[in-house]
């Protein structure tokens, strides 16, 4: 069993890579780090002869099962310096939970791999122009009350668990334009990332139960061995990236990464079509 479970020295070289350079991006970003760790590990489980679409769906369920850990890592960090909003957490918390449970235990499962792979690349597409032309909505109101902010909480819950992302680039956009000023979105953002990911790695352990083809040491669509490696390195850059985020110019930052995010969503639309 465990001689099924390693992992060869490159391959975890790679995921160390991997999860460094997420970690830093979560914290630095607040982006949680699943845009870019969903194209890679598809590569990576496809070249381990995991079946292309269900390289996909696992691909997606461990990079939102690492943000569980970048989260929590980052979150402390942003905390320190109270950044945190943790009032508008509380109240977004029970919306996102009930649509991360939407997505990861019913459609995510129902879905085929190609179809969110190329939702995958036509929301990284859109999230890389946003954050290229760094465009921020016209602050025009205060957070919604109780419906509205559960609403709020439920779609952007649901749009992550469909992606494998940690909802920043929905739920920062969302605060801004309800007047939180963009570090304390960014930092609340990542305090989000924990519930967000936990729901839906949740479902995805559960809906994966039962499915064939899965490589060794899976938990469900969670590919845990690759998840370890990950979240290590992860955890250990995502406090580097926060700390950054107060010191860099970070609008450049943005534009070099919406450049890769392109490259990333293309090839993920060229996986869902060629499928």
């Amino acid at each position: 069993m465990l001689t099924e479970l390693s992992l060869p020295l490159l391959l975890i070289a790679q995921l160390l890579a991997l999860g460094v350079g997420a970690g830093f991006l979560a914290g630095l970003l607040g982006v949680g780090g699943g845009m870019v760790l969903v194209p890679f590990l598809t590569a990576i489980l496809a070249h381990r002869g995991v079946p292309a679409e269900l390289a996909v769906k696992m691909a997606i369920a461990t990079a939102m099962t690492v943000i569980v850990f970048t989260s929590l890592s980052s979150m402390r960090a942003h905390h320190k310096r109270g950044a945190v909003r943790w009032s508008i957490v509380l109240r977004l918390a029970p919306g996102i939970v009930a649509g991360a449970l939407l997505a990861s235990v019913g459609v995510f499962a129902a879905l085929k791999g190609n179809y969110l792979a190329i939702l995958f690349a036509i929301f990284v597409g859109f999230s890389a122009t946003q954050m290229l032309l760094d465009k921020k909505p016209a602050p025009a109101r205060q957070m919604p009350g109780t419906a509205g902010t559960l609403g709020a909480g439920g779609v952007i819950g649901f749009l992550s668990g469909l992606v494998g992302a940690g909802g920043g680039f929905i739920s920062v956009p969302f605060m801004s334009w309800c007047n939180v000023p963009m570090h304390n979105a960014v930092a609340t953002s990542a305090a989000l990332g924990f519930p967000i990911a936990l729901a839906n790695a949740a479902g995805f352990a559960w809906s994966g139960q039962g499915m064939t083809l899965l490589p060794a040491g899976s938990l469900g669509y969670i590919w845990l061995p690759g998840l370890l490696v990950i979240a290590i390195a992860s955890m250990s850059t995502a406090p580097l990236g926060a700390r950054a985020a107060h010191k860099l110019d970070v609008k450049r930052l943005k534009r070099a990464f919406a450049c890769l995010s392109y490259a990333l969503a293309a090839y993920m639309l060229y996986k869902g079509l060629a499928a």
